[in-house]
């Protein structure tokens, strides 16, 4: 169950640095920087709050 939750945290976490690549991309920096901090705070959310 470790490993599922291991993979879907991933797949979220690239799927949302895509995102935020992407509005890098369409000079909305603020923005990309907020998704990414987002990103970041989810998958340290989950290790410290579930894979503890």
């Amino acid at each position: 169950m470790t490993m599922l939750i291991w993979i879907v945290m991933i797949l979220l976490f690239l799927y949302t640095i895509g995102f935020s690549i992407s509005l890098w991309r369409e000079k909305n920096k603020a923005g990309s920087i907020a998704v990414f901090v987002l990103a970041g705070a989810t998958v340290a959310s989950a290790f410290f709050g579930v894979l503890k």
